[in-house]
C-alpha cells in the first residue's frame, strides 16, 4: 500500500527551514544542477516512476516506512506521524551525512522532495549541521514537473518535423543534422523504442512515461527556441510511452518536411536494421501486427521468415505500415517541402535541410 503523494509532505517544517536553507525555483536550481549533484530523497518508488535526470536516489523513509508515516497522519494527526518518522529516521542520519559529504561537489549539494517540505527541509538541515551547503527545491518534485510545461507554453519553439514512410531512415536523417550542429530531438532514442512492432528490438527497457517527459525537459533545457529544432514526426504513443501531451499538440502543427527514397531501399534498410534479430523476436512482433495485416499476409511473412527470407517479410510488413502512415498523414500539415530521394544518404538530405531551412532569416 502506497501512501499519496501529498500525505508525508504534509509534515511540514517549512517555516523554519527556509530561514536557514537556500531555496531556489525549478529554473534556478536546475541550472545549479549542471554543477552539483541533486539528492532526491523521495521513496524509492516514487524515483522509479520519475525523477530528475542525473539525481541520486537517497530516501528518507522506504515505501513501506512512508505508507506508515501518511497513515498515521490521516488517523492521528501531525504530531504522532511526526514520532513515527523521526523513529524511522533516527538511526539512518549518520549514513545520510556521511553519503551526502562522499558526493559533494565544492562542500555542496542539492535536495528536494514531492512539495518542497519536510523531507526535504530536514534533510537539508542534517547536511547544513555536518558543515555542506545544502539548497532546496522550491515545490518540489512536483514544481520541477510544473516547470516544463510552462516552459513549453511560455517560448515560441521553433520545430520542424521530418515525416516519411518506415523505413526510410528519417533517425540517421536527425542524427547527420545534429553532426552538423543543428538541435534535434530523438524520442525514438529518448523512449528506448523505434515506434513499430518492431520497435523494442534491440532496444533497453522503455522508461515510464513520466521519466520519459522529464528525459525530454532535459534535452530542451540545452535547446536554443530561436533556432530550429529538428524532430522526427511519430504517433502519440512510442511503444509503451507517450508523448506529452502539450507536447504533441505543438509538433503536430508544426512545419512538415516528407522525406521518402525508393521502396527497394527502405527494404534493404529494414532487412539491415532488423535481420540480425532472433527469428523468435521477429516472428513474435510480424504477430503483434497479425490483426491488421490480415491472416493471408502474416501467414506469408511467417513462411517466409521461416525460410529465411527477410526481404519478403520486410515487403509485406512495409504494406501494413505505408497503409497506417497514408491515414496518419492526413492528421498533419501539408508538407512546406517534399524530398523524394533515389538514394540512401543521410547526410546528403540533411545538408539539403540545413541549406533549406536553417538559415537565421529563414522563419519558414
Amino acid at each position: 500500500m502506497m501512501v499519496n503523494n501529498n500525505d508525508s509532505d504534509h509534515l511540514n517544517l517549512e517555516n523554519s527551514n527556509k530561514a536557514s536553507t537556500s531555496v531556489l525555483a525549478p529554473e534556478s536550481f536546475l541550472e545549479e544542477a549542471e554543477v552539483f549533484p541533486v539528492i532526491d530523497v523521495r521513496t524509492p518508488a516514487e524515483f522509479a516512476q520519475g525523477h530528475i535526470p542525473g539525481a541520486i536516489n537517497m530516501p528518507i523513509f522506504s515505501n513501506e516506512e512512508r505508507a506508515v508515516v501518511g497513515t498515521l497522519y490521516k488517523r492521528e494527526g501531525r504530531d504522532a506521524a511526526v514520532l513515527k518518522g523521526l523513529e524511522y529516521v533516527g538511526p539512518k542520519m549518520a549514513e545520510f551525512a556521511r553519503a551526502a559529504r562522499r558526493i559533494a561537489v565544492d562542500n555542496q549539494v542539492l535536495v528536494h522532495c514531492w512539495r518542497g517540505g519536510m523531507r526535504s527541509g530536514s534533510m537539508a538541515w542534517l547536511f547544513r549541521t555536518v558543515g555542506l551547503k545544502a539548497t532546496t527545491l522550491e515545490g518540489g518534485y512536483k514544481a520541477y514537473r510544473a516547470s516544463f510545461r510552462k516552459m513549453l507554453e511560455e517560448q515560441k519553439w521553433r520545430f520542424m518535423v521530418i515525416g516519411g514512410p518506415t523505413g526510410g531512415g528519417k533517425t540517421e536523417v536527425l542524427k547527420e543534422l545534429e553532426n552538423h550542429g543543428e538541435q534535434m530531438l530523438d524520442l525514438e532514442g529518448l523512449a528506448n523504442h523505434k515506434g513499430s512492432a518492431f520497435g523494442a528490438l534491440g532496444e533497453e527497457d522503455q522508461p515510464t512515461s513520466e521519466q520519459f517527459e522529464n528525459d525530454i525537459h532535459a534535452r530542451f533545457l540545452k535547446f536554443n527556441p530561436d533556432r530550429i529544432i529538428w524532430v522526427e514526426g511519430e504517433s502519440h504513443s512510442i511503444g509503451r510511452v507517450y508523448i506529452p501531451d502539450q507536447l504533441f499538440e505543438l509538433l503536430m502543427q508544426a512545419p512538415l518536411v516528407m522525406y521518402d527514397i525508393d521502396r527497394k531501399l527502405r527494404v534493404d534498410r529494414l532487412v539491415r536494421d532488423y535481420g540480425c534479430f532472433d527469428k523468435e523476436l521477429l516472428q513474435e512482433s510480424v504477430l503483434k501486427i497479425q490483426k491488421r495485416l490480415g491472416g493471408q499476409r502474416t501467414n506469408e511473412a511467417l513462411e517466409a521468415l521461416d525460410a529465411g527470407d527477410y526481404r519478403s517479410v520486410a515487403d509485406l510488413t512495409l504494406q501494413y505500415y505505408d497503409k497506417g502512415y497514408a491515414k496518419s498523414l492526413a492528421k498533419r500539415n501539408e508538407p512546406v517541402l517534399v524530398l523524394k530521394e533515389m538514394t540512401d544518404e543521410p547526410e546528403n538530405v540533411a545538408l539539403k535541410l540545413i541549406k533549406q531551412f536553417s538559415h537565421e532569416d529563414n522563419r519558414y
